[in-house]
């Protein structure tokens, strides 16, 4: 153990694994929003966002614009990035919304019990992403480098970026905008409702179809959205970054409360940091050993999760 290491960069490794919490969040919460409505844990939501990534990556190359391309000014970030986000959200939302009247929704006309939904979750995962391994030769894409990362202030020995500044912003705005959204809003209402009783709510006249569609595509545009937070830190990605990124955010979402929103959020920001302390500790090798540790300890004494609500419970 490095304890001497962990002190003298704690700033610089609680700030880096915020950011990259938060895009371990926005993924969560596709997670965290399919299963509290069906009960179901989509792994096909991993391809969501690799299909969401790669959407911005060519639309940029549409522009010219390459990893090799000079950073553009403040104007032309801006409007790249909104560019970015647009077409990811949107992709990632139809992609989403795809697999469920495919994958899913005739397994539900039949009642099929839940282990034929979660081989289907797999079987779509994987067809996904070797489908677009295929489509790209499986090489490594770069990403043009929109944002020249510059320090804007200190946290401790930690320096805070405008990059991480903007990925945790938008983190946070998604969350809140889809909590009030889920909370405040008629269509969140019927969310909530076949959530916590989808026969009930039936009677009531919600369509259930017409919800679960829509869980989906929020689910996809917060995938989207991570994405494009994704590449602006990264700087390129594969056709399987999706899936192990995937598996730290369905633990996150597991490790807040699976089913809550702001568990998800919560989850999500605790497993970056946490993550980088264990690499600050023990070295970088040990990074998800001591994240996932973290969630077995967590869920041995808690198994609902840190905060444990469902969807169908949540309140503002």
């Amino acid at each position: 153990m490095n304890f001497s290491n962990l002190f003298h960069q704690f700033g610089e490794l609680t700030v880096t694994g915020l950011a990259q919490g938060a895009i371990i969040a926005l993924f969560a919460l596709g997670y965290t929003l399919v299963y509290g409505v069906l009960r179901l844990i989509n792994f096909a939501h991993s391809e969501v966002f690799t299909v969401g990534a790669f959407s911005a990556v060519l639309t940029w190359g549409a522009f010219g614009l390459n990893q090799d391309s000079p950073t553009p000014g403040a104007a032309g970030f801006l409007g790249y990035l909104l560019l970015g986000l647009l077409v990811a959200t949107v992709a990632s939302a139809i992609t989403a919304v795809v697999i469920e009247m495919v994958a899913y929704r005739p397994l539900r006309r039949r009642n099929a019990p839940p282990l034929a939904f979660l081989i289907t979750a797999i079987g779509a995962s994987i067809a996904l992403s070797e489908l677009v391994g295929v489509l790209t030769d499986r090489n490594i894409k770069g990403v043009p480098r929109l944002l020249k990362q510059e320090p804007l202030f200190r946290i401790a020995d930690g320096k805070v970026t405008n990059l991480q500044l903007l990925i945790v912003g938008v983190a946070l705005a998604m969350m809140i905008g889809l909590d009030f959204f889920i909370n405040r809003t008629r269509l969140g209402r019927g969310i909530r409702a076949v959530s916590q009783n989808p026969d009930s709510a039936a009677l009531m006249g919600v369509n259930k179809n017409r919800v679960i569609s829509l869980v989906f595509l929020l689910g996809g545009l917060m995938a989207g959205v991570a994405a494009v937070m994704y590449l602006l830190k990264i700087g390129n990605v594969r056709y399987d970054n999706g899936i192990f990124l995937g598996v730290e955010a369905f633990s996150a979402a597991v490790l807040g409360g699976i089913g809550n929103l702001r568990g998800a959020l919560l989850g999500g920001f605790l497993l970056g940091v946490v993550e980088n302390y264990g690499s600050g500790l023990f070295g970088t090798q040990w990074h998800s050993v001591v994240a996932f540790g973290l969630l077995i300890l967590v869920l041995m004494f808690r198994p609902t999760g840190l905060l444990g609500e469902s969807l169908g419970r949540a309140r503002a």
